[in-house]
């Protein structure tokens, strides 16, 4: 039975959209587990332009072999400014991890979701009534899965600010991506283009930084050791982008950013696993709605 027939299309193009979207949740909640233990020996900023240049040689090496340059275009623009605006999501989400509470800047940064899910209404996309519930549980269970806690924990405004600038950013970044391209070649020149730009902006800052005195390496030189991991979060990164771009291609967008954004809860398990954090009964309870969340959205 093919997903050309008119009785199945629909339910094929619901399927791809959650398959892809559920890689890049994966792909992006290891990404942040990486690169959040990145940066705890390492600057935020040099951290963020090391990982981006190795994937933007792995894109650039890809590009030219495929002839990507064909597929250069006005859509580009949007990979430009998607390589513009995620340095700075990037960079304040860092932040305001380093500010804390971890437990109320993880879940608050998932309100980026919430950019695409307009994009995707204002484009005409009306989910049906197993679909909202579905995008109402996982959103429900990505903000219990952080674990937020707040009786006895004080928030600067400074860390609600930097969160929230983050949450628009990575929403931005997601609308972005999706609209970069319509072809797979098509979208590995999107991605080249926007870690390339992201490159630039970060080196630009990097050298601001250096040059008021900031801290640009660790005490020990330059990270060599440290190279596989970094490449492993550049790259982790890229591909959930792409991920990302074809499930919002191939279905509703509102379904691939609800389930794209499940990454808080990938990252949570990598912390049980890699470091034995123990999930609090909340973070628990929060993993296992946004997996029934899932389940409505994929059979929605």
């Amino acid at each position: 039975m093919g997903c050309t027939r008119s009785f199945t299309a629909l339910y094929c193009e619901v399927t791809v959209t959650a398959l892809f979207a559920l890689a890049t949740s994966l792909l992006w909640g290891l990404a942040d587990f990486g690169g959040g233990l990145l940066t705890r020996r390492n600057p935020a900023l040099t951290v963020v332009v090391v990982s981006q240049s190795i994937a933007a040689v792995v894109l650039g090496a890809i590009v030219l072999a495929g002839g990507g340059w064909s597929e250069a275009g006005p859509r580009l623009w949007c990979a430009v400014a998607a390589g513009l605006v995620g340095p700075v999501a990037m960079l304040s989400f860092y932040k305001a991890l380093a500010l804390g509470p971890m437990g109320v800047v993880s879940p608050l940064a998932t309100l980026s979701v919430a950019i695409p899910l307009g994009v995707g209404l204002v484009l005409g996309e009306r989910p049906g009534p197993t679909q909202i519930a579905g995008i109402a549980v996982a959103v429900t269970g990505v903000v219990l899965a952080g674990g937020p806690r707040t009786r006895g924990v004080g928030v600067q405004r400074r860390t609600i600010l930097l969160t929230l600038v983050a949450a628009v950013g990575f929403g931005t970044v997601f609308a972005l991506i999706a609209e970069a391209s319509t072809t797979v070649t098509g979208l590995f020149l999107a991605l080249f283009v926007q870690r390339v730009t992201n490159v630039a902006a970060g080196g630009a800052a990097l050298y601001a930084s250096a040059r008021r005195g900031g801290e640009v390496l660790p005490a020990t030189g330059f990270p060599w050791a440290s190279l596989p991991a970094l490449a492993f979060v550049g790259l982790a990164d890229v591909a959930a982008n792409g991920t990302y771009a074809v499930a919002a291609q191939h279905g509703p967008v509102t379904v691939a950013a609800v389930l794209a954004s499940l990454y808080p809860v990938v990252t949570a398990l990598a912390a049980r696993g890699f470091l034995s954090e123990r999930l609090r009964p909340v973070q628990a309870a929060g993993a296992g709605l946004a997996m029934v969340g899932t389940l409505l959205l994929a059979t929605g």
